[in-house]
Order: C-alpha cells, then structure tokens, then sequence
C-alpha cells in the first residue's frame, strides 16, 4: 500500500480586512484552533496569521476531504 499525505493550507481573512486580530485575541484564537482540531481528530501541523487573516496547515486522512475539513476547523 502507498504512502500518501495530502497537505492543505488555508487563509481565512477578517470582514473587510480589518485589522482586528490584535495580539490579545490573535494568540488564544490560535490556541482555539489547535484545541478544536485535536478534538476532531485533524492533524494540524501549524496556525499562525497577522491582524487581518489566519493561516492553517493541516495534513488530510484518507477519509477527510479538504470542504469538511474547513467546516470543522472554522466552527
């Protein structure tokens, strides 16, 4: 059987761009969403972003696809 790891990166931005993620909200929203993926069982490699959009790495299971994967990461 093959080995196969399919990475996805996605950037979300704040509405309209705005500079909201401030210091203060930005890092425990981080922390937020590495807890909510281990919770859901993705493996996140790596959060990060700037005042107006959030990066995320994530490496996809064999029975994930990329759509649920971003549903579950942004709820």
């Amino acid at each position: 059987m093959p080995f196969i790891r399919v990475w996805i990166h996605y950037v979300w931005s704040t509405k309209n761009r705005e500079p909201v993620l401030i210091d203060k909200f930005r890092y425990p929203l981080f922390e937020h969403i590495k807890q909510n993926a281990s919770a859901k069982k993705i493996y996140l490699d790596r959060v990060n972003g700037y005042h107006d959009h959030v990066h995320c790495l994530l490496s996809l299971g064999s029975d994930q696809t990329i759509e649920k994967m971003a549903q579950l990461i942004k709820r």
